[in-house]
C-alpha cells in the first residue's frame, strides 16, 4: 500500500527535467522513510521496482525514483546524491490546476 501511494504521487508531468529530478528524489525518501523498521531493505527495494518499472518510459520522475533504487543496490554500497528541493515559487494553486 505504501509503495502503490508513493507511485500515485510520482505520477504527474513535471515542468522541467530539474524538476522531475526534485520530486523523484522526495518520492524516494517518502518510500524509504515509510519503510518499517523491521524491513528487508534489498526485498523491499526490488518489489518496489518492480512495481514501478513499467512506468520508466512515461513517467520522468518514476524513472528518477527507480533509478536511485538501482543505485541503492549497487555493491560497494555508495551515498546516494539526495537533496531537497531549492525553495522557489512555483506557480501556487493556478500551477497545479494546471498539471492536471
Amino acid at each position: 500500500m505504501h509503495t502503490e501511494k508513493t507511485l500515485d504521487q510520482l505520477q504527474l508531468n513535471p515542468t522541467t527535467p530539474e524538476r522531475a529530478r526534485e520530486l523523484g528524489q522526495l518520492g524516494y525518501m517518502q518510500w524509504l522513510g515509510g519503510l518499517p523498521a523491521h524491513a528487508d531493505y534489498e526485498a523491499e527495494a526490488v518489489k518496489a521496482y518492480l512495481m514501478a518499472m513499467d512506468f520508466i518510459d512515461t513517467d520522468p520522475t518514476i524513472a528518477v525514483f527507480c533509478a536511485l533504487l538501482r543505485r541503492s543496490l549497487r555493491r560497494p554500497l555508495q551515498p546516494l546524491d539526495l537533496a531537497l528541493p531549492k525553495p522557489a515559487r512555483r506557480g501556487g494553486a493556478r500551477a497545479r490546476r494546471r498539471s492536471l
